[in-house]
C-alpha cells in the first residue's frame, strides 16, 4: 500500500471513530423489538400499588386510560424507597443507593457508593449521596427487606414479615461494572435532547435545592417559617423524585435541563410552543403525585393506613393526583408535538404503599401512544429496567446496566406499531439468580 493510500485509510478510520458515540461500561447492544419513537413523556406518580389505583372511583382518569390505552398488568417496581426506583427507571441501577437521602451537592472529593461498594441506607442513617459517576458495584435488591426499608426497624426487631422488593421471590444480586450514568447522559452523547420537568421547582433552579414549596427552599435564609407565619416549609418539590440531580454530569454541566412546570421553558410553555425534547421526565409535586405531606392540609394528608387496600387511602390525595395527571396528559396531546411522528406517554407509579408482605411491589404502568394498537393489556413480566430498555431501543441507544440483564424484557407488545417486530428476548419469567 502506498503512503498516500495509507494516509487515506487512516483518515477514514479516524472519521469513523469520531462518528461512533463513545462506549461505556455495562452498555450493551441497542435493544430490538420496539419501533423508533420521536418523543417519549414519562410521568411518575407515587407510592400506590396496582390494586389501589385500578378500579378506584377517585382515580377516574387513570382508569379511563386503563380501559383505552395499553397497560402492563404484571409490572413490578424493583425496590424501595422512592429514590431507588427513580434511579432504576432512568439509569438501570440503584447505584448503591437504597435511601431517600439528598445529593451531596458539588462534592468532588467524596467516594461514590459505586466505587466503595458500600450501600447508602435510611437505616442505619447514611450521609448524603456522593455525586454518582464512574463505574463500580451497586447494591443488592433482596427479595424481602427485613432491615433498611422496614418502617423503624429499631422498634420492630425483627422487622417481620418485611417489605417485598419485586414479588418477594426474585432478588437481584449486586452487579459489578455498573456505569454511573443515566439515559440523559446517553441522549446527550448521541445528540438528542432531554429535560426533567419538576413541579414546584423554585425560580432559582434546582442546584443545591433538596426541597421547595415553589419559592422557598430548604436552603433559604427562612427555612422554617416567614415572620408571622406558623406554617413551615411544605416540601412539594423533592430532589429524591428528580434522579438526574444525583449525578455529577448533571450537577456540573446540565443542571439547566431541570426545569419547573410553569414559566419560560417550563413544561406547559414547552408543550404549547411544541419545543419539547425527545425525552421528557415529568414529576408532579408531593401533593399532586399522590405521595402526600403531613403539613399541607387535608387533601394532601398521607394515607391513613398503608395496608395495600383502597380502604386505607386518603380519597382526596388520589383525586387531586388524578386531576393533575389528566391536566398533564391533555396538555401533551394538545401540543403541536403530539401529532408529529411517533410519540408515547408512559404513566407509572414508582412503588407500592410500603405495606408489608404478602403485598408485592406491583404498580400500574400505562402506555398511551399516538400510533398503533390501543387497548392492549400485557401480562408479561416487566420491571423498571424493562421500561428503560424499551425507551433506549426506541431512541436507538444501547441498553444500560440492568436494562441489559437477560431477565429484562423489551416491552414490545405495549409499544408496537402493529407491524411485526422481532423481539430480542424470549418471554420466560427469568430471575436474576
Amino acid at each position: 500500500m502506498t503512503r498516500k493510500l495509507k494516509l487515506k485509510s487512516l483518515a477514514a478510520i479516524l472519521v469513523a471513530a469520531f462518528m461512533v458515540p463513545p462506549g461505556y461500561a455495562n452498555e450493551g447492544a441497542v435493544p430490538k423489538g420496539v419501533p423508533h419513537l420521536d418523543h417519549v413523556f414519562v410521568i411518575m406518580m407515587e407510592n400506590h400499588s396496582y390494586s389501589q389505583i385500578v378500579g378506584n372511583p377517585n382515580a377516574p382518569f387513570a382508569n379511563h386510560l386503563f380501559s383505552t390505552a395499553n397497560v402492563a398488568t404484571n409490572y413490578l417496581a424493583v425496590g424501595h424507597p422512592s429514590s431507588t426506583n427513580y434511579l432504576e427507571v432512568t439509569g438501570g441501577s440503584n447505584f448503591g443507593v437504597r435511601s431517600d437521602n439528598n445529593p451531596d451537592w458539588g462534592n468532588t472529593n467524596c467516594q461514590t457508593n459505586l466505587s466503595t461498594g458500600a450501600v447508602n441506607t435510611d437505616f442505619p442513617a447514611s450521609p448524603n449521596v456522593c455525586p454518582i459517576w464512574g463505574t463500580g458495584t451497586d447494591a443488592e435488591t433482596p427479595a424481602i427487606d427485613l432491615t433498611d426499608e422496614c418502617p423503624n426497624p429499631a422498634v420492630l426487631d425483627p422487622c417481620a414479615p418485611g417489605l417485598l422488593d419485586l414479588d418477594g421471590i426474585l432478588s437481584i444480586p449486586a452487579a459489578k461494572n455498573i456505569s454511573g450514568k443515566t439515559i440523559a447522559d446517553q441522549l446527550t452523547e448521541y445528540g438528542m435532547s432531554w429535560k426533567s420537568y419538576q413541579e414546584s421547582l423554585p425560580p432559582g433552579g434546582a442546584y443545591n435545592v433538596n426541597f421547595s414549596d415553589g419559592y422557598f427552599t430548604d436552603s433559604s435564609n427562612i427555612p422554617s417559617a416567614i415572620p408571622g407565619e406558623a406554617q413551615t416549609l411544605i416540601k412539594l418539590y423533592a430532589a429524591k423524585h428528580n434522579p438526574f440531580v444525583y449525578f455529577r454530569s448533571v450537577q456540573e454541566n446540565q443542571i439547566d435541563h431541570v426545569v419547573g412546570f410553569e414559566g419560560g421553558h417550563g413544561l406547559y410553555d414547552d408543550l404549547a410552543s411544541g419545543h419539547v425534547p425527545e425525552y421528557s421526565f415529568i414529576a408532579p409535586n408531593q401533593c399532586t403525585d399522590q405521595h402526600g405531606r403531613g403539613n399541607a392540609g387535608p387533601q394532601c394528608d398521607f394515607d391513613p393506613n398503608d395496608n395495600g387496600t383502597q380502604a386505607g387511602l386518603n380519597p382526596a390525595l388520589i383525586y387531586i393526583g388524578d386531576l393533575t395527571l389528566r391536566t398533564i396528559v391533555k396538555a401533551i396531546k394538545a401540543s403541536p408535538t403530539w401529532s408529529k411522528g411517533h410519540n408515547a406517554i408512559v404513566i407509572l407509579w414508582d412503588e407500592n404503599d410500603y405495606s408489608y408482605a404478602p403485598n408485592i411491589n406491583q404498580v400500574l404502568t400505562i402506555v398511551d401512544k399516538n400510533y398503533g394498537p390501543e387497548g392492549v393489556q400485557s401480562n408479561k413480566f416487566y420491571t423498571h429496567f424493562s421500561l428503560l430498555r424499551t425507551i433506549e431501543g426506541a431512541f436507538g441507544l444501547p441498553c444500560l446496566n440492568h436494562a441489559c440483564d437477560a431477565a429484562t424484557k423489551t416491552m414490545s407488545d405495549l409499544f408496537s406499531s402493529g407491524r411485526d417486530h422481532d423481539g430480542d428476548r424470549d418471554d420466560d419469567h427469568d430471575s436474576w439468580h
